[in-house]
Order: structure tokens, then C-alpha cells, then sequence
């Protein structure tokens, strides 16, 4: 039994482990979700391009396309009061928040970037809280960006294009696009850039998001190779790569760990090879040859081991649903707001490798102590 118990808590364990890594990898793409659309078009080289071929008017009539969005970025100064610091202005329409989710993200005020022929702000936390914003203060936020065909003036400040906006809203999504993104309308970026027509991405929204590669590799071909089609992973693909990494590195280190629990499968047939003398006597005695007895021992630690498997996989799987079902391991602190229990996502694949991880451990481990002791103590030939 403390064997069997040994294999069962490694089982557990890395089940529920790999189950939060899930829900952490699917979490993080809802959060990106929320910012990033499906797809992403972008010039291969350089950063803008004009859509003004008919190639883009085919992707925005594509059947699977829900939503077609022109998207213009640019690094820019912001400065509030007495505060300032750089940050990236993202021109978007206001079908943005229809593309993503960046209205559910909002931790005050409203996303609305244009009302009434007045233009606004949404900033995101970090950008806020550095430059100390308050939506309800009547101080604008001014946005210098260089111009673009400027000259040797004896005015530095001619040499800037300078506009400002009032905020409307903070949005908190990660800190990759808290302290870093300000979103604003497409008509403003454009003005303070002084792109015309140039975008820097074309951002789509699909109908059915698992029609995302078919949809991606239909635009690729159409587009050719001046331009870059990325999916949700593949723009923030050395964070879900890293992610990946980590849990294959935490999978090997806790089967390293149900190597050592099975180490008490070893011990258990050792004392239960020289407790069973006597009889394994008998059993030779009426013509139990050496390959059957080794046999008997070998299932016997086999039942250990798959024993332990299925009530660790069962274990596991019930820790896994009390958690989506209750949430017994709560989120504290500032993003509680975002997901108040840590997320949990089983998936087959996962539960399937660890059985059969743990039987071909348990099975080894068996096989160790029937083939070598079967012949020091019992002189089994």
C-alpha cells in the first residue's frame, strides 16, 4: 500500500500540474484576446504599407472574415502635467472593441474613442498610473511625435508634430500592453504621424476562431511573400513557446520524481522475493520453471504500479474538477479582478501520457529487482 500510495500522489501531482499549465496557456490567450485580433497582417519588411490593392478587398469579402480593421502604430511622447514618458499610440476604429475584448478589460471609464466630433484616449494602467492620469482631471494629454520632413529649425519644438486628447478609459490586460499601448482613433494617429493611407497592420476577426490556419494560410498565398500572416501564438510566440518549455521541463522533473517513488516498488518485491522462499520452492518443486516465477513477481509489481496510476489519474482528475467547479486555490492580489481562481484545463492528451508514463516507470521498476533477485537469493537459474 505505501507503494501503491508512493506512485499515487506522483501521478496526481503531475496531472494537476500540466492541468494548470493549461489553464495558464489558455488563460494568457484569452488576456492577449482581448487586445490582439485572430489574424495579423504586416509588411514583411518595413514598418507601414498601403492596402490599396484588390488582394486586401478580397480578404475583407471572405466568407469566414467577420471583421476587417486598418491598425497604425508608432512610438510616441506623451506627456500629463508635470509627467512624462514614451509610450506606443495604436490608431484603431471603433470596431476594435468588436474585434477584441478590450471593453470587458476596462477598469475605469468607458471605451470610446470618438463622441460627439470629440476625440479620446483609452490608456492602459501602466501607461496611467506613470503619468499619473485621471479621468475625471481636466488636463489633456499632449503627444509629441517628430515629424517626419523636419528640419534644422532654431525652434526644437518645430521639429515635433504636437496634438493632445482628454482620456476616456484605463484598460489592464497584461503588462506587455499595460505599460506600453494608448489606443486612440485612427483619424488622430494618422494626423499625428502624418501616414495618409499608410497602415502598419491589418487586424481580422474570424467567424469561427478554429478556422484560424486555413483562413491564415488562404491569406498568405493570396498576399505572397511582402507579407507576414500571424495567428494569436504567432505574435507573442516566445511567450507561448517559453510557456511550452516549462511545462515540458516540469513533466520531466516530476517523472523524475515518480522514478524515486518507484523505488519503493523495488523495495516491496525484494522483501516479497525473500519472503515467498518457501514457497517459490514449492512452485519449482512441481515444475515452475524460472521464466514463471519471474513472471508472477514482475505482474505483481506491475499491479503496483497501474494500481497507483489509476488512483492517482482518478485523484488527480477530481482535484481538477473541484477547482474549475469551486475554485479551492483562490487569486489574490491586484489581478484578482480578472480571474479570482486559478485556472484549470485538463486535456486527454496530458491524463493519456501520464498513465502510460507511469506504467512503463512502474514496469521497469518491477523488472529490476525480478531479474536480479530472483537469482541472488533463490538461485533461480
Amino acid at each position: 500500500m505505501i507503494s501503491v500510495i508512493g506512485v499515487s500522489l506522483g501521478t496526481m501531482a503531475l496531472i494537476i500540474v500540466l492541468s494548470a499549465f493549461n489553464g495558464l496557456n489558455v488563460l494568457v490567450s484569452d488576456l492577449f484576446g482581448s487586445f490582439d485580433p485572430d489574424l495579423k497582417i504586416l509588411p514583411a519588411t518595413g514598418k507601414t504599407f498601403i492596402p490599396d490593392s484588390s488582394k486586401f478587398s478580397q480578404i475583407k469579402e471572405m466568407d469566414k472574415v467577420l471583421f476587417y480593421a486598418e491598425a497604425l502604430e508608432d512610438n510616441a511622447l506623451l506627456k500629463y502635467a508635470n509627467r512624462q514618458r514614451p509610450a506606443i499610440v495604436k490608431g484603431v476604429s471603433e470596431d476594435f472593441a468588436l474585434m477584441t475584448g478590450i471593453d470587458t478589460m476596462l477598469i475605469d471609464g468607458e471605451f470610446i474613442l470618438e463622441q460627439s466630433n470629440r476625440q479620446y484616449a483609452v490608456l492602459g494602467y501602466g501607461v496611467a498610473a506613470n503619468l499619473g492620469v485621471g479621468l475625471n482631471f481636466i488636463d489633456p494629454i499632449k503627444f509629441y511625435v517628430p515629424r517626419r520632413d523636419a528640419k534644422i529649425a532654431h525652434n526644437p519644438m518645430d521639429a515635433f508634430t504636437v496634438d493632445f486628447l482628454f482620456p476616456k478609459g484605463v484598460f489592464t490586460i497584461q503588462e506587455e500592453f499595460d505599460s506600453q499601448y494608448v489606443l486612440v482613433p485612427m483619424s488622430f494617429a494618422r494626423r499625428l504621424f502624418g501616414r495618409k493611407k499608410e497602415v502598419s497592420a491589418i487586424e481580422i476577426k474570424l467567424k469561427y476562431i478554429d478556422q484560424s490556419d486555413e483562413v491564415q494560410a488562404s491569406i498568405q498565398n493570396l498576399l505572397g511573400e511582402n507579407f507576414v500572416v500571424k495567428n494569436r501564438f504567432q505574435q507573442h510566440d516566445v511567450l507561448f513557446k517559453m510557456m511550452q518549455s516549462e511545462k515540458t521541463a516540469i513533466f520531466f522533473i516530476l517523472a523524475f520524481i515518480l522514478v524515486i517513488a518507484s523505488f519503493n516498488i523495488i523495495g516491496s518485491l525484494s522483501m516479497l522475493i525473500i519472503d515467498k522462499q518457501n514457497d517459490i520452492e514449492t512452485l519449482r518443486s512441481i515444475g515452475a520453471n524460472k521464466t514463471l516465477i519471474q513472471r508472477i513477481f514482475l505482474i505483481e509489481g506491475w499491479l503496483i504500479s497501474l494500481l497507483g496510476a489509476v488512483i492517482g489519474t482518478a485523484l488527480g482528475i477530481l482535484v481538477c474538477i473541484l477547482q474549475i467547479k469551486f475554485g479551492l486555490v483562490k487569486i489574490t492580489g491586484p489581478d484578482s479582478f480578472i480571474f479570482s481562481k486559478y485556472p484549470v484545463k485538463m486535456e486527454f492528451f496530458d491524463i493519456s501520457i501520464v498513465f502510460v508514463t507511469v506504467v512503463i516507470i512502474g514496469y521497469l521498476a518491477s523488472r529490476l529487482p525480478v531479474r536480479y533477485l530472483t537469482r541472488k537469493f533463490l538461485n533461480v537459474r
